[in-house]
């Protein structure tokens, strides 16, 4: 038997036999499997023992329908980075809906020059992936999930293949009747994250830095990489407007070896210690990431997180054997939510500490990366802002928004949802 609580489960969970009203899907905070009393009985910060490797092995799940389509939101302002520029958010978004009435939801972020897939691609392989879903029988979530990907395998379609999963996912809990965050392991009901300052002047950065402190973000993001004197401009801009905040720099494989660790130098002369230097040199850059991440370490105490240098659990173990970083960055767009959770597993292992990021997302994919965070409970760092970068709020519902405090509620599933109907296709 497996326990939710106080109710117990046999080893083969069919949702085909738990007809959920239709009516329920967005305006219940629970499937019909539970009662309102029930869930308000469960306290925050108390784990479940029934947890997501118990759910992959004894829930049947059941697709009746399976769909996707585009999610164009427009940005605040342009985002820029090193490697390129984003003018308006245009990813894909997946709606599942089970044979029992539960719908789950997910959205494949893509970023150009850092996702492999265009929105075009992503909406033919989202489309494939939710004709193959809707043609199989029922079977267990971890042979769904494995047929997932079996046809968006690799880092070749990982952003698709995350948005698929978060939607399988989110409609399996939705199902069983708890939140996303009790399913990962219910460590915790909130996360803190940091803001991003992309790449801009030092005026506009200034601004920026002010409008954030107000705010209470403790920790400033800032993209650097594409022009070292600008940069360093840019930040003693910042310093000058918020002197007590904690800085990450994201170089997005901008710099070369030499001058990531000037810029470490030229902190250090105006008595600046980053927390976090990310992807300072480009991924496949390994000696020079591994040269950085030592002198950053022992000269200046700084540590070194790779992000588009792991793409995959291969990298992972590189990198922890040649000792080429301190961080993992996690993102589900770049490889998948079962291959985060493998990732997470032989990070931790090998002593490496893990941040969890995200592309540029609406509240859809980065709360599912929240839910995952704070189920988890073991992210040094936490990057999950860009949904405050938007100009516009397509998610209904899902966590709470409380300056740089994002809190999850014990509404089942992911507990945000969009407006099908309105979507522009």
């Amino acid at each position: 038997m497996l326990s939710i609580g106080s109710f117990h489960f046999p080893l083969q969970i069919h949702l085909k036999s738990f007809k959920t009203p239709k009516t329920f899907i967005q305006t219940r905070p629970i499937c019909k499997l539970f009662t309102d009393k029930s869930m308000a009985a469960v306290t925050p910060n108390t784990a479940t023992s029934f947890g997501f490797r118990d759910l992959m092995e004894t829930l049947t799940v059941d697709v009746e329908r399976a769909e996707n389509r585009p999610l164009n939101v427009p940005l605040i302002a342009p985002f820029t980075i090193a490697s390129s520029r984003l003018d308006k958010v245009e990813n894909v978004a997946i709606r599942i809906e089970l044979s029992n009435g539960c719908v789950g939801w997910g959205e494949a972020p893509i970023l150009p020059f850092v996702t492999a897939e265009d929105q075009s691609t992503a909406m033919v392989k989202a489309g494939e992936a939710c004709e193959l879903l809707r043609s199989c029988p029922p079977m267990t979530l971890g042979s769904l999930l494995k047929k997932i990907g079996g046809v968006l395998p690799g880092h070749q379609f990982a952003s698709v293949r995350a948005g698929v999963e978060m939607a399988l996912i989110d409609a399996a809990a939705n199902s069983i009747g708890i939140p996303l965050w009790r399913l990962f392991g219910g460590v915790s009901d909130s996360i803190t994250t940091d803001i991003t300052i992309p790449i801009v002047s030092p005026a506009e950065a200034a601004e920026l830095a002010s409008k954030y402190r107000k705010q209470r973000f403790k920790t400033l993001k800032l993209k650097v990489g594409k022009n070292l004197k600008a940069d360093i401009e840019v930040l003693q801009a910042i310093r000058a407007t918020y002197p007590d905040c904690f800085f990450i720099l994201d170089a997005n494989e901008g710099y070369k070896p030499k001058e990531a660790i000037e810029v470490l130098e030229r902190l250090h002369e105006m008595q600046v210690t980053p927390i976090l230097f990310e992807q300072p040199v480009h991924r496949d850059d390994w000696e020079g990431l591994g040269h950085v991440t030592n002198i950053a370490k022992s000269k200046y105490g700084v540590s070194v997180a790779a992000d588009e240098s792991c793409r995959g659990l291969a990298d992972v173990k590189i990198i922890a054997e040649r000792n080429l970083a301190d961080v993992i960055n996690i993102k589900l767009a770049k490889v998948g939510v079962l291959g985060a959770l493998e990732i997470i597993e032989v990070a931790r292992a090998s002593g490496l500490d893990l941040m969890i990021g995200g592309m540029v997302e609406t509240r859809l994919a980065m709360g599912f990366a929240g839910h995952l965070a704070a189920g988890l409970g073991c992210f040094k760092f936490v990057d999950l802002d860009t949904p405050l970068l938007l100009s516009e709020d397509p998610v209904l519902g899902g966590y709470e928004v409380l300056g740089a405090v994002y809190k999850f509620t014990n509404t089942r599933g992911h507990a945000g949802f969009l407006h099908w109907d309105n979507i522009v296709w």
